[in-house]
């Protein structure tokens, strides 16, 4: 069963509060011990909370004392190099997920000039060609010209290479995009 969403809020109720304080301070505990045990790194945690007199440290106060002070020896500059704060964080995140919806549009759009470009092939590119507007007919020349270099460059590689003699399955593939490229280029040119 999956969790509900939580609400990043301020809880009202004093005791619900207290009561996710403990459960999330118990939990944050936790994460840093596995982190600590299992990438094998010196990790410590201090949460200063309302409910206790004195902060909780994890694991010990000499030993998070240790961790700090191999922090505080770096120079500043590297101190400060990972550290982040939640505006910085978001920022991040979000300047990610920017990049992924423009690595998508990208490939969408590739996708949509591979499927104009077999229509064009199969003799049905006449109409969408004929709608398409200029940017994306010069996308599709542009493509075209790109996998038609391709095509070149692997069939000079190809005679070049051996005794300038096509294997079975070279001129097999050879012959299926020679006759691709040219049908493209008559049918969109």
């Amino acid at each position: 069963m999956a969790r509900k969403k939580v609400k990043l809020a301020l809880i009202a109720n004093d005791s619900a509060r207290k009561a996710t304080f403990n459960k999330r301070k118990k939990g944050l505990i936790k994460k840093v011990s596995e982190l600590s045990v299992l990438c094998g790194v010196s990790a410590c945690a201090v949460v200063y909370g309302p409910y206790e007199a004195r902060p909780i440290v994890w694991p010990s106060a000499q030993d998070a004392q240790r961790v700090l002070a191999r922090l505080k020896s770096l120079p500043e500059t590297e101190q400060n190099k990972k550290m982040m704060n939640q505006e910085a964080f978001l920022r991040q995140r979000v300047a990610k997920l920017r990049e992924q919806v423009k690595r998508q549009e990208r490939e969408n759009r590739e996708e949509e000039l591979k499927e104009l470009m077999s229509r064009c092939v199969d003799g049905e590119g006449g109409g969408a060609l004929a709608r398409a507007g200029v940017e994306e007919v010069t996308a599709l020349a542009c493509m075209v010209e790109v996998k038609a270099k391709a095509v070149q460059e692997r069939m000079e590689a190809l005679r070049r290479g051996g005794d300038g003699r096509f294997g079975k399955e070279e001129k097999l593939v050879l012959g299926e995009a020679e006759v691709a490229a040219a049908v493209v280029a008559g049918a969109c040119g």
